[in-house]
């Protein structure tokens, strides 16, 4: 087993920086998920674990074991790549044994290893196959399959599940958690843009920034458990990518300021109040108010504390419960999740009600105003 250790590493291409000062422990036997929206450096600082790509600056420790100028060889890690990268004229038995083969194991320890690893894959009836003769799942399994066998000290994934349907896709990740939990002692690193992904197989995740945060806070936008992220978002983009549908916002002012929390003057003059730390805060401040869809609460009454008042635009029946789009800020709807039952219409005024426990602040510049519960 084996740690990774990523101190202020940076990359560049000529004057391009796509990764900028990330630093970050992965445990041994942790599952490590990078996420974030496209062209963030998820895939690029995978590359660079593997070897794939240079360091510009920084370090970067495997097991202790300083990488930076090893070749992907001798890092003893495993990628299971996007496109499968299976060759088309061996059987699945000689991908899978391939990278063995080069390390110069014995016929006999292949062989077993090979066996083991396609029986706890349920591939095994298929070592005589070739890859144009598998759907896309098996061809997956194949390729992880392929990284299990040669027992590194880590595991990696760069968006193994993108190529599958969404069944698949659901079905292949449990299998991958599965198998971290049951198998795997090797650190895993796991890249995806899909955030279902991330929060139902981390440990751990690393968000990473986008645009010009990058340059300005690096690359790292948050690390921490999903429900860490989820529930205590440090800033408007973290609240705003981690969640489906995603956090509402509401423009406000900052309109009270108490020991339990700030007071905030939506821009059509509800008061709402949230329990978070107003150090940071003053009276007449511009901050932003979040809310998650399935913390809003429909209010039986147009009255009372964290009441507000919203015209409905449209409506979403999916059978296990309701969404109503109301009239928001910005020109983007905020969106409420209903139980199923809930017979509201389009072209109706709804109360709600927001929880002053689930609300969160951010101030103008994005960042958050740590809750106070919990």
């Amino acid at each position: 087993m084996a740690g990774v250790t990523l101190k202020n590493v940076c990359k560049s291409y000529d004057s391009v920086q796509v990764i900028n000062d990330v630093s970050l422990e992965i445990a041994d036997g942790e599952f490590c998920v990078f996420v974030g929206p496209s062209g963030c450096g998820k895939s690029t600082l995978l590359r660079m674990i593997a070897g794939l790509e240079d360091i510009t600056t920084g370090d970067m420790k495997i097991g202790g074991r300083r990488v930076n100028e090893l070749a992907p060889s001798e890092r003893n890690v495993s990628m299971v790549f996007q496109s499968y990268a299976l060759y088309p004229h061996m059987d699945v038995a000689q991908n899978m044994a391939f990278g063995l083969k080069l390390a110069g194991v014995s016929k006999e320890d292949i062989q077993s290893r090979v066996a083991g690893i396609a029986s706890m894959l349920q591939i095994d009836r298929f070592l005589k196959r070739k890859p144009r003769a598998l759907s896309g799942g098996q061809r997956q399994r194949v390729a992880i399959g392929r990284a299990l066998v040669r027992d590194p000290e880590v595991f990696l994934f760069d968006e193994p599940l993108s190529n599958l349907d969404a069944a698949l896709r659901t079905q292949t990740r449990v299998e991958i958690a599965r198998l971290h939990k049951e198998y795997a002692k090797a650190s895993t690193i796991y890249v995806t843009h899909d955030q279902v992904e991330a929060m139902t197989l981390a440990d751990k995740i690393v968000l990473l920034n986008t645009g010009a945060d990058v340059a300005k806070y690096g690359s790292v936008a948050q690390i921490g458990s999903p429900l860490e992220l989820y529930e205590r978002p440090g800033s408007v983009f973290v609240a705003g990518f981690l969640g489906s549908p995603k956090m509402n916002f509401l423009d406000g002012t900052v309109d009270a300021v108490t020991a339990a929390g700030v007071q905030i003057k939506t821009r059509d003059g509800f008061l709402l109040r949230a329990n978070v730390q107003a150090k940071d805060v003053a009276i007449g401040d511009k901050v932003q108010l979040g809310v998650r869809p399935e913390h809003v609460e429909h209010a039986t009454t147009a009255t009372g504390n964290n009441v507000m008042q919203r015209t409905i635009q449209w409506v979403e029946h999916l059978g296990d419960c309701t969404y109503a789009y109301l009239e928001g800020d910005r020109s983007v709807p905020m969106i409420v999740r209903l139980h199923a039952s809930s017979r509201v219409a389009a072209g109706e005024v709804m109360s709600i009600h927001v929880p002053m426990g689930n609300a969160h602040v951010f101030r103008e510049d994005g960042r958050a105003l740590p809750r106070l519960w919990g």
